[in-house]
């Protein structure tokens, strides 16, 4: 009833709630001009939302560059009972804006350059560049340059740079620009001519990026040889940069919009296709990056209220909004809720990874670093606040190349690693590819037939798979052969990740795994000499003991008690029968010797007359059929498995102990992935491999397998599923794989980025797959040219035959029993002819008239003693043989035999 009542109370309450929350949701938004591209972003991106609650925007233009105008306009919303505004603000307005919103409690969400505020209300969606841009000056060893920037778009990255160029002795020249006119820019770029400036970073908005570029810089001619421009923006694909390919100058540039992503691509073909009626001034061909910013805005919001109302948090306005003028003012109950809603957003929208920290800044983002000379536009690499800078240098228009894959032979890099590639035992008696065997080995040769071209196998020089460096932000292993051109293809056990995938290319997965742990394969547990009785546990057995001894008291005591169980002896024909001769079979041995008959199911040849004696025969055998029966299920299956005590059985084993080291291949994604999770476990198992002394990390597989061999138990290694599997079939078949998999992951096959192989290699995996090829092939060299045999060869022999452990302990109790009943039969022996002894002597001192008197009365009846002595509760007469009469002894006073007359 209590668990009835609380789901209707639980029911109640949040149908309560769920009435309380609004179906529509009034936002503000903010626009400097109505036929803006950012304008038209925000109602596309309103016109996607289909789940409750719905939208319902209040627009207002303003100019936001106007303070008074934009206190009034923000006021008006806030009075119409907006639950948060979107909007944009300049340097002048930005301080009056974030002060309302901090005294109002009213959420201010902007796609505009982010500033440095601790006012959590204000959610600022655009990252910051500061950092990037001191990044890529660094990668182009600049010492001396001009910057000019944009006093509007705010003073914060200009301040990074100048506190930076003071601690490395940069000579930076800062040029505010604080005219729009053509002829302004004109003089300005003459003035830094006459001092041969050639190195310029440019922070300004990219419609006055494209006056600059276009219509000064080109017409001065400062766009040959020698110029390098940095573009502090976000926005490179949004710069016309036609007329500066044909240009010797080189410019550089961040680009925040990934359109080849699948989520950008995705809402790029609905942008398209949208409706150009309502925005005819609007460009619809690709959005630029502030109104790529204005569509995640939208969905922040959205994805905000939908968790406040699958949360059933209340967030209704009553009454009026209030004034935000008013002096104290007065804070919007609701606000704190909406802006931890706001905040707690996470997703992939057009701009990347969308995600706030405390502060209501952009978190865990990418920039694309693009590059653009004479050549074309490539991506020279990408920042993250974790890697900051990671050049790649791959050509992005690669794939316009059409020399014939046919034409050319290309370089296979892959990696010594069994059963992946080895080198053949006769591997000098051949040349180039036919060294080698393996998993790879063969693998690389159907793709070269699927895909029609010429390959040469060539191991990696320093044998590693492929990370960055932190320190020189260079590749090694077979992804650096990969990225600085030195390979076409990479062919071997290369996991796919995300860091990789930035700089190259992979295929489909053509094997799928994951982390797995190795430990040394314990030694079996031997059965013990008792062995038998651990079908049940002890607690049971013990309880059995006492239930026997439970059982034979009671059927003892109802016995007893019981008329019924009390009948007349029958008497051999011929011979008197005494009166009154009641007996009992049940004493308490025989009550013993019932109940254990009954537990062995061997029964016995006494059976309980009464009906309460009965019932207790009658619940003991059920008991004994049910604990039997049981019994004998498990007993097979303790008996025949020899069980293995492994000490580690999971990753949180391994977390929660120190007496067993545990590490992972030196350079590769293992260890990534443990420097990288943000799961309590393996943050716990990282901290313990980075501090661990000696080193708990490999250079090679075969090195960690050689250590876990060697440690006798105190080292387990992490890797791959699929190679730990492969050791575990290799003798001396020492090694095993306990607990699941840590995640799931893929072996790809790798290209550069926009190589002209990416496609048809793709295509030649998925044929593979279908064909069946890739199981084969895994199962030739991992079981079919396994050492130890299939985990289950075998195992049916194994479990059929018990031996002579197994069951020792009950040869033990049968010889036991042996020895206990000839040990018993000896003490019945000799108590029994002491009695005798005994009770002889005792009738030779007796005169022989008192002898035949006392025979004589023996014959005569005799009422048979209340509460009897013997075992069926009687008392015993013994009628002596006739032939006692003459029973030879010895005189009492001579010590002379009588004469045996008798005999």
């Amino acid at each position: 009833m209590q668990h009835i009542f609380a789901f209707f109370c639980t029911s109640f309450l949040g149908a309560v709630l769920g009435a309380n929350f609004p179906n529509n949701i009034q936002i503000g938004g903010l626009f400097p001009n109505q036929q803006s591209q950012e304008h038209a972003a925000f109602r596309f991106a309103l016109s996607q939302l289909t789940e409750p609650p719905k939208l319902l925007p209040q627009i207002d233009i303003v100019n936001i560059s106007d303070s008074f105008e934009m206190t009034y306009t923000f006021c008006s919303q806030f009075s119409k009972g907006v639950y948060a505004i979107f909007g944009f603000y300049e340097r002048r307005t930005v301080n009056m804006l974030t002060s309302f919103c901090g005294a109002l409690h009213v959420c201010f969400i902007t796609p505009s350059f982010p500033v440095e505020t601790s006012n959590q209300f204000v959610l600022q969606l655009r990252p910051e560049l500061q950092d990037a841009l001191i990044s890529v000056i660094e990668h182009y060893s600049w010492q001396k340059f001009v910057y000019i920037y944009d006093a509007d778009r705010g003073l914060s990255v200009l301040q990074k740079v100048l506190d930076t160029a003071a601690e490395k002795n940069w000579q930076v020249t800062a040029v505010n620009i604080l005219t729009t006119t053509e002829e302004g820019y004109r003089m300005l770029f003459q003035e830094l001519q006459k001092k041969k400036e050639r190195l310029v970073v440019v922070d300004c908005e990219s419609e006055r990026l494209n006056i600059i570029l276009n219509k000064v810089i080109i017409k001065l001619e400062k766009n040959g040889n020698g110029y390098h421009y940095i573009l502090a923006n976000m926005g490179f694909m949004d710069i016309d940069l036609t007329k500066f390919r044909e240009s010797g100058a080189n410019v550089t540039g961040f680009q925040l919009v990934n359109y080849t992503d699948t989520v950008p691509a995705r809402i790029m073909q609905q942008w398209r296709n949208n409706d150009a009626r309502e925005h005819p001034r609007v460009d619809w061909k690709r959005p630029k990056y502030t109104s790529a910013l204005t569509y995640d805005g939208v969905r922040v919001m959205a994805e905000a209220f939908q968790n406040l109302r699958r949360q059933r948090i209340d967030i209704s306005r009553r009454g009026n909004a209030g004034d935000c003028l008013a002096n104290p003012a007065v804070p919007w109950g609701q606000g704190i809720d909406i802006q931890r809603a706001l905040q707690q957003v996470r997703f992939e929208g057009l701009s990347g990874n969308v995600q706030f920290n405390e502060k209501g800044r952009r978190t865990n983002y990418t920039l694309h670093v693009i590059e653009m000379k004479h050549d074309g536009i490539r991506k020279i690499g990408y920042w993250n606040e974790d890697e900051k800078l990671v050049p790649t240098a791959v050509d992005t228009q690669s794939g316009n190349e059409s020399m014939s894959l046919q034409n050319r032979t290309y370089i296979v890099t892959t990696i010594l690693e069994d059963p992946y590639v080895m080198l053949k035992k006769n591997a000098n008696q051949f040349e180039g590819n036919e060294r080698y065997e393996g998993y790879c080995v063969e693998l690389a040769a159907e793709i070269a037939k699927h895909v029609g071209y010429h390959y040469r196998l060539e191991i990696v020089r320093d044998g590693k798979y492929g990370a960055r460096d932190p320190d020189t932000k260079t590749w090694n292993g077979m992804v650096g052969e990969l990225v600085y051109g030195r390979a076409d293809v990479a062919v071997a056990p290369l996991t796919i990740t995300l860091v990789r995938e930035e700089v190259i290319d992979f295929s489909k997965p053509f094997m799928s795994l994951g982390i797995s742990i190795m430990i040394k394969k314990p030694q079996k547990s031997k059965p013990g000499v008792f062995s038998f009785l651990d079908p049940l546990a002890y607690e049971i057995w013990m309880c059995i003991v006492f239930a026997y001894i439970g059982v034979s008291v009671v059927l003892f005591l109802v016995s007893r008690f019981s008329p019924y169980e009390w009948h007349t002896e029958e008497f051999e024909e011929g011979r008197d029968q005494p009166a009154n001769d009641q007996t009992n079979e049940f004493g308490i041995f025989n009550s013993l010797w019932f109940s254990l008959g009954a537990f062995m199911q061997q029964g016995c040849d006494i059976s309980p007359r009464s009906l309460s004696g009965r019932i207790v025969g009658g619940v003991w055998w059920f008991f004994t059929l049910i604990i039997i029966s049981s019994y004998t299920a498990n007993l097979a299956a303790f008996l025949t498995v020899e069980r293995m005590v492994s000490p580690i059985e999971s990753a949180e084993d391994l977390a929660k102990q120190t007496e067993i080291a545990y590490g992972t291949l030196e350079a590769g994604s293992t260890k990534e992935f443990f420097r990288r999770s943000k799961i309590a476990v393996f943050e716990k198992m990282w901290t313990y491999m980075k501090s661990a002394e000696p080193s708990v990390f490999v250079r090679t597989t075969e090195e960690g397998m050689i250590r876990v061999r060697k440690s006798k138990g105190k080292y387990a290694y992490l890797l791959e599923s699929t190679m730990n599997e492969y050791i575990e079939q290799r003798k001396p078949c020492d090694t095993m794989k306990v607990g699941g998999n840590l995640d799931s992951k893929g072996y790809g096959i790798a290209t550069p980025k926009g190589s002209a192989l990416r496609g048809p290699v793709n295509l030649a995996v998925l044929k593979l797959s279908e064909q069946g090829v890739l199981d084969k092939l895994k199962s030739k060299w991992w079981y079919d040219k396994g050492e130890c045999g299939s985990k289950d060869s075998g195992s049916k022999d194994k479990t059929s035959a018990l031996s002579l452990s197994n069951v020792a302990g009950v040869f033990y109790i049968l010889i036991g029993g042996l020895g206990l009943a000839m040990l018993v039969a000896l003490i019945e022996f000799c108590y029994k002819s002491r009695s005798e002894s005994k009770r002889m002597k005792g009738f030779c001192l007796i005169p022989q008239q008192s002898i035949n008197e006392a025979i004589r009365t023996s014959t005569l009846p005799r009422p048979a003693a209340a509460g009897g002595s013997g075992e069926n509760g009687r008392v015993v007469s013994h009628d002596f043989p006739k032939s006692m009469q003459t029973i030879p002894c010895m005189s009492h006073s001579t010590g002379m035999s009588l004469g045996a007359t008798g005999l």
